[in-house]
């Protein structure tokens, strides 16, 4: 990127937060220090009325704008992509105002860039299948939960526990939003339970913003909770001998069981590592590779494998009729 382009970028930047440290711009552009200084005060001498407080960061005064930002055909396709993740892997509240943004940006594209996205259109589908038994929750809250987390404000709602099979009413102070697996959670302090809780937004039955507020807390709490859920612990190293035509149909489900090495087991076969917080997890969908499969480590996922095929077989084996001797 040339210095006129970064320029421009480093002004857009500022323009959309009330405060953008130095090293949020130096992160951004790959750029030390020192040439966001110089690039900052190339901007102030053309005039852009920039104000800085020391050891906080670089804010433009109140009452200073720039012209409408113009998109490129790219952004404008990123934007497109983003709507269609959002109507299916959000919310309708989140769809629902995504979609009416998008039709503000569409009427100040230019020519070009609206055609282009008309017939990009047609060639973006993304296909998510509904889980069952969801049509008794609204599944329109995370704009209440975004305002609240914005403004701490606390949140009264009904909630269905899939473990309980129950609905509780309950108040909470909700800390932020997170995507885990394919939902959207709200991490909140439960003042039912009085502890920090975790709710799928998608089993909140009916939700209202109280006008009552509670404390900050840590600006990092959310990213340390998620970080804490999400982190493998225990892991158990798995080390298989596969045929090679088998592997090639695993596909995905490979990093999906924590492989970390493939390497060449002569000619027909393949050399695989796994780090699997559980054997018996791992050992089920080993069972549908059958004896194409060869455990070298751990003997304990071996024993596991010898368990699970007596168990497998006892099951089906009550089911079927012995044949009557000759």
């Amino acid at each position: 990127m040339n210095r006129i382009d970064r320029l421009t970028a480093i002004l857009i930047q500022l323009q959309t937060k009330k405060v953008t440290r130095a090293q949020e711009i130096a992160d951004r552009f790959g750029i030390s220090l020192r040439t966001v200084y110089r690039d900052v005060r190339a901007l102030e001498e053309a005039g852009v009325p920039i104000g800085a407080e020391a050891g906080v960061g670089y804010f433009l005064m109140d009452g200073y704008h720039l012209p409408p930002v113009m998109f490129s055909k790219e952004e404008a396709g990123a934007l497109l992509t983003g709507e269609k993740l959002l109507e299916k892997m959000s919310d309708k509240s989140v769809g629902r105002h995504f979609s009416e943004a998008m039709r503000k940006i569409r009427a100040v594209l230019r020519t070009r860039e609206k055609e282009y996205l008309e017939s990009l259109e047609a060639g973006i589908v993304v296909h998510r299948v509904s889980a069952p038994g969801q049509e008794g929750f609204p599944n329109h809250f995370l704009s209440n939960i975004q305002q609240a987390v914005a403004e701490r404000k606390v949140l009264e709602m009904e909630y269905f526990s899939n473990y309980k099979e129950e609905v509780s009413r309950r108040q909470v102070e909700p800390l932020g939003v997170c995507y885990l697996g394919t939902r959207w959670h709200m991490v909140a302090w439960c003042r039912l339970r009085h502890a920090i809780r975790e709710f799928r937004i998608d089993r909140i039955r009916s939700m209202q913003v109280l006008p009552v507020s509670f404390g900050r807390r840590e600006a990092d709490f959310l990213q340390q909770y998620v970080d804490r859920m999400t982190r493998p612990r225990n892991l158990h190293k798995v080390v298989l001998s596969c045929d090679k035509q088998v592997v090639r149909y695993l596909g995905e489900q490979k990093f999906y069981y924590g492989i970390v090495d493939e390497q060449p087991d002569g000619d027909h076969r393949v050399r695989m590592t796994f780090l699997t917080p559980c054997l018996k997890h791992f050992g089920r969908w080993l069972l549908s590779m059958g004896p194409a499969a060869e455990v070298l480590e751990p003997e304990a996922l071996g024993a596991e494998m010898v368990q699970l095929s007596e168990d497998l077989f006892l099951h089906y084996r009550k089911n079927v009729p012995v044949p009557k001797a000759c």
